[in-house]
Formats: structure tokens, sequence, C-alpha cells
């Protein structure tokens, strides 16, 4: 059973590694169609317990606490896509010679034969961004259309749901990716590459490898980002169909072949009659929000995406328009003292902090919590001259402090021990002493959340509502 599509499960043993997210609709669709499921998981507690119970009810084996050891017979391994590559159950199934599949594997190979094309989007970050400016375009373009994969809706549900779709935004995590081997999109772009997840792929090289694994097979366009090398590289090492295009986006001014801008003017030289002399304007950048450099970057990638499907240049207009992102993405909260409050918490790499730091020229950065193994020299030293202060919270708030005294020296900093609830009202008052006029005050942590905050979201709750309370105490 290789990665050629299967049609007759009847009677196939299939282990499904891991319940969560994935594990249990996986293994409730392959019983459906017939397959000897059994779903082994690692950790044996009160929630797995009660899901194994659900799946034990209609018939299939579950093993808990043992995650390891290959269930005799198998042929088939579906795994969730956080299991690393390195696991013992995955060596004992490559000396046994069974293949090993993902969830997004698992959806392309159930799709019907008049399955709707993908359009892929992956990258460290902007992904689930893109997917939905790109769906909002195909919409606006009236296609039938929907953002699926790694932003919340699973692939599983949609290629086996009733509905019927012209074609779906997919966004792709290098997990999902490294777990995809037959997966074929119509047209991909990996947006950007920076280190992330080194520790689940072993290495930078790794980690993009499986990042090109997007642009395998691709039929129209493989999109990459002409200011980040290492996407055009994967695209010139992808294996595509004859005639599958690459086509670069750019902040400035585009060369054939290229998206890009022209005096605030989102443009397009690559899907149109003569690119060497022409070019099709798209939409103006007042039509993105938030204008940010880097927004502007996943509308240009959305568009090229949109375009590479037959989309008409008022549809990317039109779908930019009605595009909003999504919470505690630069989000605007308030203006106090004529400060503007923007939470960025969803920036949990120094990449996407980076990116969130460009869009403002004098900033006073909140920023701290969990460093995943990375290290803050670059993003401090490109960001020195925007910082007029810096407010640093959470468990390894001392790296980025560091990097401070090395590379910004005269900006001044607060360090705050707290960790209690209160500590990000602390940290909003604190950078409200070092504003000036016309500053922004960013949270962009360049941090994981989870050493004060059950998730991102919840932190850029906390800087929202410790915003609006500067504003109740003004009044």
């Amino acid at each position: 059973m290789g990665s050629g599509q299967v049609t007759d499960w009847q009677g196939k043993h299939v282990t499904v590694a891991g319940l969560g997210v994935s594990g249990v609709p996986a293994a409730k669709v392959l019983h459906g169609l017939g397959a000897l499921v059994t779903v082994v998981n690692d950790g044996d507690d009160e929630r797995a317990r009660a899901q194994a119970a659900e799946l034990e009810a209609l018939g299939i084996t579950v093993r808990l606490g043992d995650g390891s050891t290959l269930p005799e017979g198998t042929e088939l391994i579906v795994t969730a896509p956080g299991w690393r590559p390195d696991k013992p159950l995955f060596a004992a199934a490559a000396e046994a010679g069974v293949p090993v599949w993902g969830d997004v594997e698992l959806a392309w190979q159930l799709r019907g034969p008049d399955a709707a094309p993908w359009l892929a989007v992956t990258g460290t970050n902007g992904k689930t961004t893109t997917v939905q400016m790109l769906a909002s375009i195909l919409k606006a373009a009236g296609l039938r259309t929907a953002a699926v994969g790694n932003i919340g809706v699973s692939l599983l549900d949609v290629v086996l749901g009733e509905e019927q779709y012209d074609v779906l935004a997919v966004e792709l995590s290098s997990y999902q990716l490294h777990w995809a081997p037959s997966l074929r999109a119509h047209s991909a772009v990996v947006l950007n590459l920076a280190p992330d997840h080194l520790d689940w792929h072993g290495s930078m090289e790794a980690y993009a490898a499986d990042k090109g694994r997007a642009y395998e097979g691709n039929r129209v366009a493989c999109v990459y980002n002409a200011a980040d090398k290492a996407t055009e590289d994967l695209v010139r090492e992808a294996d595509v169909e004859e005639g599958c295009r690459a086509v670069g986006f750019t902040l400035g001014t585009p060369a054939p072949s290229q998206l890009g801008v022209v005096d605030g003017i989102l443009v397009d030289r690559a899907f149109v009659e003569n690119r060497h002399k022409n070019a099709q304007e798209l939409a103006e950048i007042s039509d993105i929000h938030p204008p940010a450099p880097h927004n502007i970057a996943n509308a240009l990638a959305a568009a090229a995406l949109a375009r590479a499907f037959g989309v008409p240049a008022q549809a990317v207009r039109d779908g930019l328009r009605a595009f909003t992102p999504d919470a505690h993405r630069i989000a605007h909260v308030a203006d106090h003292d004529g400060v503007a409050y923007v939470d960025d918490s969803k920036a949990t790499n120094t990449h996407a902090a980076q990116a969130s730091l460009a869009a403002y020229g004098s900033i006073v950065w909140i920023a701290g919590g969990l460093a995943k193994g990375a290290t803050f020299d670059e993003l401090v030293a490109a960001s020195a001259p925007r910082l007029r202060g810096a407010v640093l919270i959470g468990k390894d708030r001392a790296l980025i402090r560091e990097a401070l005294a090395r590379h910004a020296p005269e900006v001044p900093v607060v360090d705050l021990e707290r960790t209690d609830t209160g500590a990000m009202r602390a940290a909003v008052q604190e950078a409200r002493g070092l504003a000036r006029p016309g500053d922004t005050v960013l949270l962009a942590p360049a941090c994981a959340s989870m050493d004060m905050f059950v998730n991102y979201n919840k932190r850029g709750d906390a800087f929202a509502e410790a915003v609006r309370e500067l504003g109740s105490a003004d009044d």
C-alpha cells in the first residue's frame, strides 16, 4: 500500500497513531470504510480514556499508554501530524515496509473523482491570514470555496462532506506536509522560511524540505517570496508538471512573472498577456487591512494563487476589501494620549515579531515568554532603530534583555519578574510610561505564551483588557 490511491479499505489493517483532534475522526472514517482499525496512544489520561471509550463503543481497538509498538498485521499507519518522525513506531514501520500517512494525506486519498483542486499555503508565518485572504478573493469571484486544513477546519470533513466546492484554500503546516507523500496541489506558495519547530524536524534543511513538498506536482504556479531566496530555491528543486511556472511576489516593482507594488497599487506581471510589457492593476494598498508590509506580502501571495486559478482582477480587490484579519494579528486596540496600542500576540516566534516591528516607526515593545530555543540577536539588531523602549515579561525574558544590551544598549528596558494575572496590566502601565505621542506600544512577544497564559489568544485578551483599563482611568 504505497502512495497510490487506495480504493478498497475493506479488511485493511490500519493503525491510527494518536487520539486528539485528527486521530479520532481518522479512526472513525477508516472504520466506516470497513478497515480494521487499531488506535495507539502514548498517553493514558482521563481525556484519552474518554476518547478511547467512544471509539471502542464503535468496535475500534484502542491501546493506551503504548504508542511505540507496531500492532501485528499493520498495513498502513495514519498519524497525528504532531508525532515526531523519530518515534520508535515509525522506525518499526520503516523496517516492516509499512507506509505512514498524516490526516492530510488520508484526506487527499479519499477525495472523489470530481474533487475540488487545492491551492496550498505554507510558510513559517502568515499562513492563516493568507489562506483567509485567498478564500475571500475566491468567494468574491463567485467560486464555492472554504479555508481549510491547519486553520482548524478538518480536511477529512471537507472531502467527505455533502457540500460541493470549486476550489479549496488549504493551509498546511510543515508537520502535515512531512506526512503527505502523494499530495499534488493545483498551485502552492511557501510564504517565507525561518527557523521554527527545529526540535521536531531535526534541522533547518529538513524543515525547509518539508515545506517544499507543497510544490511537488504543482500544475499551474509555484509561488515564491522574492525577498526570501530559500523559497525560490525550493521551487527550483521541486518536481512539477510540465508548463508549471515559478511566480514571485515582491513589495517592490515586479519583474515579469512577478506580482508586486507600484505607487501604492498591487500589480500583476505574471498572469497577463505579454508580461514583458504589460501589467494588470489588482488592488490598492488601502484595500488591505492592516496595510503592514508583511500583510501586503500575504495579500500578494493570495492574489498570485487566485490569479493562477484564473480569478479576475476585480475579485482580488473585492476579496481583499472584504477580508478582516483574525484577532491578535496586528489588531489596533485603542489610542491613548496620542499613543497607539497594538496587539500582535500571534507573533510567537522571532520571524513574526520582526515583521510586526517593521510595520511601525517608533515602538515601545512588550516581549517575552517561552523562547522555544530561539535566539534574539538578529531580531533586536534589525529592530533597534525603531525601539523607544522595551518591557519584558515571561520565563525567557533574560535572553531578550541580553540581546537588547548587546545591540540596543541605549534603549530603556523594564524587566518584569511577575508572572501572576496582573503582570500584563503592569507591563502596559510600564509601556505607557515609556511612550511618547506618535509612538506605538506593540505586543509582539517573539515567544510562545504557555509559561503565563493558556495560549496566545488569552495573552492578547489580557493586553487588550489592560489597554481598555487605561482608557477608563483617563475618564
